[in-house]
């Protein structure tokens, strides 16, 4: 079949408007057709989405991307903030958006859904900044002169970090399909996330006058660093509340959630992580519960690591004892240029020994 050029086309069918907008508004169809065929089945690819999280996908193709980038963050951010504990937020079993989906409702599960959350509305922020999302940009609120006494004014790019959080709270909320107590613990630490994020937001400037004088300033907000989120919400982790479900008098279903054994009707605050359930030891390998076990975990031994570090022997290998392996690190050493012309180098070694647990 002969294919013409777009000019072409418009030429010939000048004459004929009507003509012009009904093939227009086809090929505007057919193109539209074929954009939505690819985002489903694209979408419908990607294990464990929730209903909801894939008829989004469908709609915003372009964010899926990003959104997988935000959970990835919060996921690699986990697993550097207990990097030296028995869990080490490893995900395990099928590799979904947001990694494995911990079982046990305890502060582990709370950590990884405040970061993950957390993560998603960071990355969105940042693609939306960047313009590398539809529908989105800079915040457009924070535009004009504001602060005249103290001689600054908004400029720049502003951080939308509200369309990064209501973003967040649309997809991620969106997999929180029972309702049941795990539902509400999971919604809340979701929105504890988002909300460090908030807080953390700074103010950035530049400043503007004659020889370096700063007369005036443009300022702008940005986003903080993920990885000072991650560490406010490890703080989060070590002194998370355990709550347990008040069920509505007629349906008998989670209305909210309460400090256990609290007095009354004591809520958890909203930056607090919250679990419902211990958590368990960590020290042998299960799914269930996302462990994969410390067997084969480096340790450290000696009398400097032998009580409270995370990554002692003693606590790491559960009771269990811990190898010794030696072994000879060689490399080159001293290097200096010779006149002329080459690099002559020693060969340095040293002993090292590391120990892993049984």
């Amino acid at each position: 079949m002969r294919i013409l050029s777009s000019r072409l086309v418009a030429a010939r069918l000048s004459y004929y408007p009507h003509v012009l907008l009904l093939l227009t508004s086809g090929i505007y169809l057919a193109l539209s057709s074929v954009v939505a065929l690819g985002a489903n089945i694209i979408c419908n690819k990607i294990p464990g989405l929730a209903p909801r999280q894939r008829v989004l996908c469908q709609s915003r193709p372009d964010a899926i991307i990003v959104v997988g980038e935000g959970a990835q963050l919060g996921i690699d951010e986990c697993q550097y903030q207990f990097r030296y504990g028995r869990w080490n937020c490893s995900a395990l079993g099928e590799r979904t958006v947001f990694g494995q989906d911990l079982r046990v409702g305890s502060r582990e599960a709370a950590f990884t859904y405040a970061i993950t959350a957390a993560g998603v509305a960071h990355a969105v922020t940042v693609a939306c900044s960047q313009g590398n999302l539809s529908q989105c940009g800079c915040d457009r609120d924070k535009q004009g002169f504001q602060g005249r006494e103290e001689g600054w004014r908004w400029g720049g790019c502003s951080a939308d970090v509200r369309y990064g959080v209501e973003f967040s709270r649309r997809f991620v909320d969106a997999r929180e399909i029972k309702k049941n107590a795990r539902r509400l613990m999971n919604l809340h630490n979701n929105e504890a996330g988002r909300k460090i994020l908030e807080e953390r937001m700074r103010l950035e400037c530049k400043c503007h006058g004659v020889s370096g004088s700063c007369t005036t300033r443009t300022c702008w907000s940005s986003l903080p660093a993920f990885r000072e989120v991650g560490r406010l919400l490890k703080e989060r982790y070590a002194g998370a509340r355990q709550v347990e479900p008040v069920r509505a008098s007629r349906l008998r279903q989670p209305a909210f959630l309460r400090l256990k054994e609290a007095q009354g009707y004591q809520k958890p605050g909203d930056t607090d992580l919250v679990y419902l359930e211990r958590s368990p030891s960590y020290c042998e390998e299960d799914a269930a519960t996302g462990s994969t076990g410390t067997r084969g975990r480096l340790c450290k031994a000696g009398a400097g690591a032998v009580s409270v570090a995370a990554d002692s022997c003693g606590l790491m290998c559960c009771g269990r004892g811990h190898d010794t392996h030696q072994y000879t690190r060689v490399w080159q050493c001293n290097c200096q240029f010779q006149w002329c012309c080459f690099v002559k180098c020693n060969t340095c070694s040293e002993r090292l020994q590391v120990f892993t647990c049984k």
